[in-house]
C-alpha cells in the first residue's frame, strides 16, 4: 500500500480558510472598539441683545438619535419652539429662540445632548429701545472697534406703531468705508414699554477702508401713515419722520507683524467632512475639508490650500461657499474637495490645511490647522483580489481653533487602548498571512512594476492598450491620456480636436470635451470629470470606421504611356 501523499494547501483550499479566519477575527476586534469621541458645540448667533429681543441658540452634533435638554434654561429665558435640521457631514443641527426675562450679563448653562455637555455661554442683554411716538429707529453694529478691512454686520431696524401707507428706509454709505445691504427685509412684531410695534429689519455690510474714526450716518425713515377717520374726512395727512442715533467706529490699524494675507475674523474653525477609508496604488480617494468663518465674506476668505503630498498627485476641486448673515453677523462656510491619487504601494502621508488669521476679539495672531492623515496603500490589483480592506487612514484629533476656542480634545480612555493593540496584533496577523499566500501562488509583478513596463513600451514605440489608457486615467494628467489615445488612434492623430473627431462614440466625446471645460475654462468639476473618462473610455476607444478610397468616375485624359 502506497502511502497517502500530504495535500498541497494551495490546492485543497487551507490558505483561503485561513484568510478568511483572521479576516473574521479583524472584523470582530475592530467591531468591538468604542466609537469616536463625538463632537458636540453650541454657539448664540450674538452674543448682545435687548431685553424682549429674542437670539437663536444653536448646537450641532455628530450622535445620533438624541435632542438637547432645554429645561435649564427656563429661569432666565422665555423659549421658543425648537427645531432641528440635518447639518453638514452628517451632523445634525439644533436650535431654539431665546427671550431674556432680564438685562444684565446672563449666563447659559451647559446643556445636555446624548453623551455629551456644551460649553456655557454668555449673553450680554441690554436696555430696550427707547420708543419716540409712533415711529422710531434703530441701528446697531455688532463690533464698534473693528479692524481695517473686518467685516462688520449693521443692522437698522424700523419700529412703527401705526399702519403705513408709504415709506423710505435709508442708510448712507460713511466715507472711508463700504456699504453693501445684505438679504431681504424681515418683519416682525415687538412689545416695547408696554406698546406692540411691528418691526421691519434690515442688514448691511460694513467693511472700513481706513483707520481712525468712523462716523456712521444716521438712518432715515420718511413716510405716510394712515390717519384716523377724521383726519380722512377733512383731508388731512399725517407724515411720519424718525432716525436713528449718530454712531461713530474706531477702526483699528492693521496690527505689525500680522499674518498675510490679512484676515481678520471672530473665529475659524477647519474639519474633515470626508477622509479616506481605503486606498490603492492609482486609485482616487477623496479629502473634503470644511472651513467656518465667523466674520468674514467669500470675497475676503482666501483659498484652502490644496496637500503637496510625496508620492501621489493632487487634483483640487473649485471651492463650495456658503454665505450666511445671522442676526447681525457674516457668517462663512466653504466646503473644498481633493482627490489625491497614490502613485505607488506604502505609507502614505497627506499634510493637513493650515490657514493663518488675526483674532479680532484677543488682538492675536491664530493658526487653523488639521493634522495629516496617514494611510497605507495597498499595491494595484492586490486589495482587489485578495479581498483586504485597506488599513483606515488615522485621523488625530483636530488642532485649529474652533470658533469657541474651547481646550484640547479629550484622550483616549483607557479601557480602548487593549482592543486598540489587540486589532493591531490581528492586522499584523492578517498581513502576515497575505504576504505568505500571495509568496505561494507566485503572483506577477505588482500594478505599479507593469505600469512603469507600459510606460516604457510606450515611449519606445509601442501602441499603447486599453490598460494603459485605464492607468492614466486613473493616476496619470489628462495631457497624458490625450497622448495615449493619440499614439491608439490609427493612423496616429495629431492633436485633441483630431482624436475627437475620430471618435465615434459621442459619449467618449462629450466627457472629453466636459474634461477640457473643466481644466482650461472652470467649467464643471475635475473629479467628475474624471470619473466620466473612466466610465466612457473603460473598454476602450471606439473609432469612426476609415472611410473607402474613392474612386475616379473618368478615365484620366491623358492614359499613361
Amino acid at each position: 500500500m502506497h502511502p497517502v501523499p500530504n495535500p498541497d494547501p494551495r490546492r485543497s483550499g487551507a490558505l483561503p480558510r485561513i484568510a478568511r479566519f483572521f479576516v473574521a477575527l479583524l472584523l470582530a476586534a475592530l467591531a468591538t472598539l468604542p466609537p469616536a469621541q463625538a463632537e458636540t458645540r453650541a454657539w448664540l448667533d450674538r452674543a448682545t441683545v435687548a431685553v424682549g429681543e429674542a437670539v437663536t441658540l444653536n448646537i450641532e452634533t455628530d450622535q445620533p438619535g438624541v435632542a438637547p435638554d432645554y429645561t435649564p434654561l427656563q429661569a432666565d429665558f422665555t423659549l421658543g419652539e425648537p427645531y432641528r435640521s440635518a447639518g453638514s457631514g452628517g451632523d445634525t443641527l439644533f436650535g431654539i429662540a431665546l427671550t431674556p426675562r432680564r438685562g444684565g450679563v446672563v449666563e447659559l448653562p451647559a446643556l445636555r445632548v446624548g453623551a455629551e455637555s456644551t460649553a456655557p455661554q454668555r449673553l450680554q442683554v441690554s436696555a430696550a429701545p427707547v420708543p419716540r411716538g409712533d415711529v422710531f429707529v434703530e441701528s446697531r453694529v455688532d463690533e464698534a472697534s473693528p479692524y481695517v478691512q473686518q467685516s462688520v454686520g449693521l443692522t437698522v431696524r424700523l419700529y412703527y406703531a401705526t399702519p403705513l401707507l408709504s415709506g423710505e428706509l435709508v442708510q448712507d454709505a460713511p466715507d472711508g468705508a463700504s456699504l453693501q445691504r445684505i438679504g431681504d427685509d424681515v418683519q416682525s412684531s415687538r412689545e416695547v414699554n408696554g406698546r406692540r410695534y411691528r418691526v421691519l429689519e434690515r442688514r448691511y455690510l460694513l467693511v472700513p477702508e481706513r483707520s481712525g474714526e468712523l462716523p456712521l450716518p444716521p438712518a432715515r425713515f420718511r413716510g405716510q401713515g394712515a390717519g384716523g377717520f377724521f383726519e380722512d374726512f377733512f383731508g388731512g395727512s399725517r407724515e411720519l419722520a424718525a432716525e436713528s442715533a449718530a454712531q461713530a467706529l474706531q477702526v483699528r490699524a492693521q496690527p505689525d507683524g500680522a499674518p498675510q494675507p490679512w484676515l481678520p475674523l471672530r473665529g475659524l474653525r477647519l474639519r474633515y467632512l470626508s477622509t479616506p477609508s481605503q486606498a490603492r496604488a492609482g486609485e482616487a480617494v477623496d479629502v473634503v475639508v470644511e472651513a467656518v468663518a465667523e466674520g468674514a465674506t467669500a470675497a475676503q476668505f482666501p483659498e484652502i490650500p490644496a496637500p503637496q503630498v510625496a508620492g501621489a498627485q493632487v487634483f483640487a476641486e473649485r471651492a463650495e461657499s456658503t454665505e450666511r448673515f445671522i442676526d447681525g453677523s457674516p457668517q462663512l462656510t466653504v466646503v473644498r474637495r481633493f482627490s489625491v491619487v497614490p502613485l505607488q504601494a506604502g505609507a502614505l502621508r497627506v499634510p493637513g490645511p493650515r490657514l493663518d488669521w488675526w483674532d479680532t476679539a484677543s488682538g492675536s495672531a491664530r493658526v487653523a490647522m488639521l493634522p495629516e492623515l496617514r494611510l497605507d496603500v495597498a499595491a494595484a490589483g492586490v486589495a482587489g483580489d485578495a479581498g483586504q480592506a485597506a488599513v483606515p487612514a488615522q485621523v488625530p484629533p483636530a488642532t485649529g481653533a474652533p470658533l469657541s476656542d474651547a481646550g484640547a480634545p479629550a484622550p483616549m480612555q483607557p479601557a480602548a487602548r487593549p482592543w486598540a493593540w489587540l486589532a493591531l496584533v490581528f492586522a499584523l496577523l492578517w498581513l502576515a498571512t497575505l504576504a505568505w499566500l500571495l509568496w505561494s501562488r507566485r503572483r506577477p509583478a505588482s500594478g505599479a512594476v507593469a505600469m512603469a513596463g507600459a510606460v516604457d513600451a510606450v515611449r519606445a514605440g509601442a501602441r499603447p492598450v486599453v490598460a494603459d489608457l485605464r492607468r492614466a486615467l486613473d493616476a496619470g494628467s489628462f495631457d497624458d491620456a490625450v497622448s495615449l489615445l493619440r499614439r491608439m488612434a490609427a493612423p496616429e492623430a495629431a492633436d485633441l480636436d483630431e482624436v475627437l473627431a475620430r471618435l465615434d462614440d459621442p459619449v467618449q466625446r462629450d466627457a472629453l470635451q466636459a474634461m477640457r471645460r473643466a481644466l482650461w475654462a472652470g467649467e464643471g468639476q475635475p473629479a467628475a470629470a474624471r470619473a466620466a473618462l473612466r466610465t466612457a473610455f473603460r473598454d476602450g476607444p471606439r473609432w469612426r470606421a476609415a472611410m473607402p478610397a474613392t474612386v475616379a468616375p473618368l478615365p484620366p485624359l491623358y492614359p499613361p504611356r
